[in-house]
């Protein structure tokens, strides 16, 4: 595996020393730092807890393009693929399980699958360092950064084993052109990376925590989604013998009584686009697990800009408060699904008609639909530029700084009244009244209405295809499989997903050719791609 991971990095390396001078290559080191000498403070691993939270930011958003939210998104039958319609169709192959869309792109996840595997060498690297740091002052410590490194490289793992199924798998540093693993060697270290940090992370309150830090009650709530993502896709009655669904559901009683967190009045001021001035901040009482973003990434090397979400901007187009963006559309069905009382749809969805926005670039957007996320959108300020530029970001492209949020608590209400928990209607009810507000009227809770809640709640976070595919590969592509007419150029162009694609993928991604290829074939490629 390690050799997989290397390949980027040697050839930066080539790179790097053919634009240097022979004077600085032949510089005295004065000092040299390493994994034997400079594992030995708990400042030390403070310093490399840091690498692993910056590996987990760019590997999930510091990824341009096809990063895993747009990845998750695009996959549902919420969203097209969108985009302009002059370039290339990457988007499209991604939307319709379909290479030969086109045949150019077999590395579009390569970015994606690169940066996976360094953040995971940073946790790996820290991991195996705890016993060479003198803990002796704070040893409670250590099982904190522990936790916090071993939570981060699950959730890594988790991603990549939902988007590929068989991934090498790399725990410690190895040498060996690794072939991949079977997914329940995967979920056997997920399950207990998250029980260790579940049961050694600090047990309080999350406003104890600093902001972004990973709490035992993210970690807790992470466990019991990777459980009903485990069992629902792999159609198992637990997660790989550790977690049981008692189990799961009692790591999700404690966050709802123990952990601080709970809903906000009004679901708007989730979204920085959706509520302006009444923005609860991205630190709100909600917020369970996020990845954290700030406007300051360069062209530098700097990534700690949310670089994906450019994509699902409004094409080319400002309208206050939305910025222009690459134009990922979102599909009328979600739209129409939401019922008139539900102030979820004007929260979730930019609608050009509805807004009476004067959107003109029509002709340059493929498969238009008339709707955008509000959730994840570039902004602009009331003269029309870039709210990023007006903070100081160097490029309004790499530059957004909006939170992708992981789990909120609204999730955790569902997922336990989903496990079975006796205040199963009260959990329900809690998240369909903030929906409704006054209008909210109580229904019987039962799995039915549970998934449609979900689809609902979490529209456009991409949760939803997760969600389908833990319901079975048969039904997702049934759900998403479609056959209608889009206007693209501002032509009506046939658009086609059909669910013999899904099924022949499994729901399962391409692993990128270039992967393969320098694996002198050890990686061997998903079916249906």
């Amino acid at each position: 595996m390690k050799r997989i991971y290397f390949y980027s990095i040697i050839s930066l390396l080539i790179l790097s020393a053919g634009a240097c001078t022979d004077e600085f290559l032949e510089a005295e080191q004065l000092t040299e730092v390493n994994d034997e000498n400079f594992y030995s403070t708990p400042s030390d691993a403070y310093s490399a807890l840091v690498g692993c939270y910056d590996g987990l930011q760019r590997a999930s958003g510091g990824v341009a393009g096809l990063s895993y939210p747009v990845a998750s998104m695009v996959l549902s039958d919420n969203f097209y693929g969108g985009t302009g319609n002059a370039d290339g169709y990457g988007f499209q192959a991604v939307d319709e399980f379909d290479i030969s869309r086109s045949p150019v792109d077999a590395n579009l996840y390569e970015t994606l699958w690169v940066s996976y595997y360094q953040a995971i060498y940073r946790c790996n690297v820290l991991i195996n360092k705890m016993d060479q740091i003198d803990w002796s002052e704070d040893p409670e410590l250590r099982a904190t950064y522990e936790s916090e490194a071993r939570t981060i490289r699950a959730y890594l793992y988790f991603q990549m084993v939902k988007l590929w199924g068989n991934v090498p798998l790399l725990t410690e540093a190895t040498t060996e052109n690794l072939p991949q693993a079977d997914p329940e060697e995967v979920y056997t270290v997920i399950a207990e990376d998250l029980a260790f940090a579940s049961e050694n992370l600090p047990n309080q309150s999350y406003t104890a925590v600093e902001a972004g830090r990973i709490t035992k009650w993210a970690a807790k709530s992470m466990l019991a989604r990777v459980y009903l993502y485990y069992t629902g896709y792999y159609g198992q009655s637990d997660l790989v013998g550790l977690v049981s669904q008692q189990d799961a559901l009692q790591h999700l009683e404690d966050v709802i009584s123990s952990s601080g967190h709970g809903l906000l009045p009004d679901y708007a001021n989730l979204w920085p686009a959706a509520s302006l001035e009444n923005f609860a901040g991205e630190n709100n009482e909600e917020i369970v697990f996020s990845v954290k973003h700030t406007y300051t990434s360069d062209y530098n090397g700097n990534t700690d800009g949310n670089h994906w979400m450019v994509m699902l901007g409004m094409r080319e187009f400002t309208h206050y408060p939305y910025a222009n963006g690459w134009g990922i559309t979102v599909s009328d069905k979600i739209y129409d699904a939401f019922d008139e009382n539900d102030t979820r749809q004007e929260a979730s969805i930019i609608a050009i008609e509805e807004e009476e926005i004067p959107f003109d670039k029509v002709d340059s957007q493929r498969e238009y639909t008339g709707y955008y996320t509000k959730k994840y959108t570039p902004m602009a300020n009331e003269d029309g530029g870039s709210v990023v530029i007006d903070l100081g970001g160097e490029d309004f492209q790499i530059g957004q700084f909006q939170d992708f949020y992981v789990i909120r608590y609204a999730d955790v209400l569902l997922m336990a009244a989903e496990l079975g928990s006796q205040n199963a209607q009260d959990y329900f009810d809690q998240v369909r009244e903030r929906a409704y507000q006054d209008d909210f009227s109580s229904i019987t809770v039962n799995l039915e209405r549970i998934q449609e809640e979900r689809r609902l709640e979490f529209a456009l976070e991409g949760i939803r295809y997760w969600d389908l595919l833990r319901r079975g590969v048969d039904e997702a592509a049934e759900v998403i499989s479609e056959d209608r007419t889009l206007l693209s150029g501002g032509n009506e162009v046939n658009k086609t997903i059909s669910a013999s694609n899904v099924l022949a993928t499994e729901g399962l991604q391409q692993i990128p050719n270039n992967q393969i290829t320098l694996s002198d074939g050890t990686l061997i490629q998903n079916p249906g791609w």
